[in-house]
């Protein structure tokens, strides 16, 4: 099926042919001549100070990747602290770019460095192992140690040694549960033994703090991957990727809040290439996510009460429904979309209102029964409304709105509930050249096309 074309998508305009622009930047990314200025001040300063002031620094050449790409992965998987460390401080570096930095000269591909994604993604793994307590139960163990002997230690000897009664085992005494049970013996693994109990090396809480810290670190350099071009269709098509990052998302009420930012903003970057079908790929399943759970995590964050949180929800929704494979995932959810969408135009703040517009236009040019749901919508016509009358400071912002209304009275279904606010058309049309001309074609749908029950009754009494 051929994709819907990008410029769809929340954040570009709707006749522009690029793609959907980045959330963001990394910090310290803003204006590109301050930050020359603030570097060249910060480079005199350094020249008139002593050493002796200056404090530990790193520096990373941009070809560093390709003469010690191979050490750098085999730090992350080593565990030492030094090693991890060093890593990480190397990959943060060499991931974060300015905004209209190019890097010509270096290998930007740092996802497709063999294996380093997967160690990035294991140190969240362990993390997220040990970030909520487990309770652990103490389930009934069979006594097969010792199986084969007379005198097991487990104190049934008298039964053995001292009467002539036969056991089904010896050793196990006369219950039948463990008789039972034995008969497994052979499909248990010693392997298991310790997977049941506490681990080995316990974590006291400085332990925990930096396992969090490396994790977050991690998270950081993940979502600057998500930021270079070179790197979208691996980490697109990277299941293990998609499961950490929609897992941090699903856990956003007791997962560290950085973590759950940085995985929202990688998904978001990746989301006009993400196909929600791999997670019923043949490919190897690491959390056993799938794509209906995936969509539900989306659905938890969209209704939390932080703003970067909805708003970085609402744009995520926006660009997964431009990919038609994505469909059959999102539209059982279209009437909580559109009613937590709803629900964010009316907030006062003004990115929220833009992701929500962003997003409901999306959503209005998939299938007519989108648009039905949506003119039915409490409040999603004023709502609307009100975004063009504010208006809202970017006037694209303002133009989707008008452009959901006329996408909405092209059904016929909806124009009796349009009709109520044909009115409020014409005061915009009158009162606002910008966007005349939608809503003259709105006004003429509503005015001068019949509907299908008036030309029924045209066509049987011959009017």
């Amino acid at each position: 099926m051929q994709k819907r074309e990008l410029s769809k998508s929340g954040g570009a305009s709707g006749g522009a042919s690029a793609p959907p622009a980045k959330r963001g930047r990394p910090f310290g990314s803003g204006n590109s001549s301050a930050a020359a200025a603030a570097a060249a001040a910060a480079a005199a300063a350094d020249t008139a100070a002593p050493s002796t002031l200056l404090g530990p620094s790193l520096l990373v050449h941009n070809a560093f990747t390709v003469e010690n790409n191979k050490r750098i992965v085999h730090a992350l998987q080593s565990g030492l602290k030094s090693e991890l460390t060093w890593a990480l401080n190397t990959l943060t570096l060499l991931s974060f770019k300015e905004k209209d930095d190019i890097r010509k000269d270096s290998n930007n591909a740092l996802a497709k460095i063999s294996g380093l994604l997967d160690a990035l993604l294991t140190i969240i793994d362990d993390w997220r192992d040990i970030a909520l307590p487990k309770e652990h139960l103490k389930a009934p163990r069979v006594r097969n140690l010792g199986a084969n002997l007379l005198v097991t230690g487990f104190g049934n000897e008298y039964e053995v040694l001292g009467s002539n009664s036969t056991l089904p085992y010896p050793g196990l005494g006369s219950s039948s549960q463990e008789a039972s049970m034995l008969s497994n013996v052979s499909n248990l693994r010693s392997s298991e033994w310790w997977l049941d109990e506490d681990g080995l090396f316990n974590l006291d809480d400085e332990g925990r703090a930096e396992k969090q810290q490396c994790a977050v670190a991690a998270s950081n350099i993940i979502r600057n991957f998500s930021f270079m071009q070179e790197n979208e269709n691996v980490m697109a098509g990277h299941r293990h990727c998609l499961e950490t990052v929609f897992q941090c998302i699903e856990d956003y009420i007791t997962e560290d809040e950085e973590l759950v930012t940085n995985a929202l903003e990688t998904i978001v970057n990746l989301a006009p290439m993400l196909d929600l079908q791999v997670f019923g790929s043949s490919k190897a399943s690491f959390i056993k996510m799938t794509g209906k759970r995936a969509v539900q995590a989306i659905m938890g964050v969209l209704g939390s009460a932080v703003k970067a949180w909805h708003c970085a929800a609402a744009e995520l929704l926006g660009r997964l429904v431009i990919n038609p494979d994505n469909e059959p995932f999102l539209l059982p959810f279209i009437p909580q979309i559109h009613k937590r969408l709803v629900d964010l135009m009316s907030l006062p703040a003004l990115d929220a209102q833009a992701a929500a517009v962003g997003a409901l236009y999306n959503f209005s040019e998939v299938n007519m029964d989108c648009r039905l749901k949506l003119a039915n919508e409490r409040w999603a016509i004023d709502r609307l409304l009100k975004v063009i009358k504010g208006p809202h400071p970017v006037p694209d912002i303002c133009r989707k709105a008008a452009m959901i209304l006329e996408s909405l009275v092209s059904e016929p279904q909806n124009r009796g509930l349009l009709l109520a606010y044909e009115n409020a058309f014409a005061e915009v049309l009158f009162s606002d050249a910008k966007y005349s001309d939608i809503f003259a074609r709105i006004l003429f749908e509503l005015t001068s096309r019949p509907n299908s029950k008036v030309a029924a009754a045209r066509g049987i009494w011959g009017m």
